[in-house]
């Protein structure tokens, strides 16, 4: 019998095709959507933004919306994100036209981190 302790961790890091179609929950466990892109900041080498699926049925009628990536926390138990955002926010939230998933200026990003409350990453 081996000690717990000696069970490999899971790894820290993750591609970056292995996040998307990853789950997202609200706190206490309710599937909301699917992290459908992650936004990278090329020139700061981090994420910006993860893009969520939310609303339709079976990929018909998704909205699409960028939530501030350090907003997600990953759960092991979930196999996914958790997020702390009410239906509300969401329906009041910047949100992208289909398949034009970067903002294009800081300005917009910048909006974005306000609406939620969150520091430039």
């Amino acid at each position: 019998m081996s000690d717990l302790s000696e069970r490999p961790k899971p790894a820290a890091l993750i591609a970056s095709d292995r996040v998307e179609g990853t789950p997202v929950f609200r706190i206490g466990g309710k599937r909301i959507g699917t992290i459908k892109r992650l936004m990278l900041d090329k020139k700061r080498g981090t994420v910006a933004y993860a893009v969520m699926t939310f609303g339709g049925f079976l990929g018909i009628g998704d909205d699409y919306y960028p939530l501030p990536w350090a907003m997600l926390t990953y759960k092991e138990d979930l196999g996914g994100y958790q997020v702390d955002v009410t239906d509300e926010q969401l329906h009041g939230a910047p949100k992208f036209v289909r398949d034009n998933w970067d903002f294009g200026d800081r300005v917009r990003e910048a909006e974005l981190l306000v609406y939620y409350g969150y520091p430039p990453y």
